[in-house]
């Protein structure tokens, strides 16, 4: 009877977790709202808090090559920071370029990143040796004296996936979260 019970869970399991694999693209494409709010003079007000810590950009960098579509908003080609930001409620991916704000995208979806993903996805820094001495030296410098120790910046890695009927899915892992946006490559 128990090995009915656990074979009767384990297909229920798997027939659910096939649904879960059945995404509607174009449905989360049409539901999704444009957002209709925007930041005064395009400046990031979080922006500050992130980099306090930091000696460059914690955001990461996406480079266009062709143009993106989200409804009426055209994404141009060109280099892009990527920022994360709840407006509301509400998840939206800020695009910026020279520091400020140039399209608002909403993200339909927000998850937790699995453990172990950026030793498996990002590549190990390949150092010369006085690179390794100078960074056991600051290493060294940060376990006596907490307050010269720096933060590491939160570690980032962007998925895109050419979907079909001309959609593209971008998943950014950014810290402990991904986010979920959808764009087409054609205009409609």
């Amino acid at each position: 009877m128990r090995k009915v019970i656990i074979i009767t869970l384990f297909l229920i399991f798997c027939s659910l977790s096939a649904k879960a694999q059945d995404i509607d693209y174009q449905k989360i494409y049409n539901e999704t709202p444009i957002p209709q709010h925007s930041y005064v003079h395009s400046i990031d007000p979080g922006e500050n808090y992130d980099i306090k810590n930091t000696s460059w950009s914690p955001y990461p960098l996406l480079r266009l090559t062709a143009p993106l579509f989200f409804k009426t908003i055209a994404i141009e080609p060109g280099y892009y920071l990527l920022t994360p930001r709840e407006y509301k409620g509400e998840w939206f991916m800020l695009f910026k370029e020279q520091g400020k704000i140039k399209y608002i995208i909403p993200i339909y979806k927000i998850d937790i990143t699995p453990l172990g993903f950026y030793d498996e996805n990002l590549p190990k820094p390949k150092m010369t040796i006085s690179q390794k001495t100078h960074i056991g030296f600051l290493n060294m410098v940060g376990k006596c004296v907490k307050s010269s120790k720096r933060k590491p910046a939160k570690q980032n890695y962007i998925e895109l996936f050419d979907l079909d009927n001309n959609f593209i899915s971008m998943v950014m892992y950014w810290g402990e979260h991904r986010y979920y946006m959808i764009f087409r490559t054609i205009q409609l």
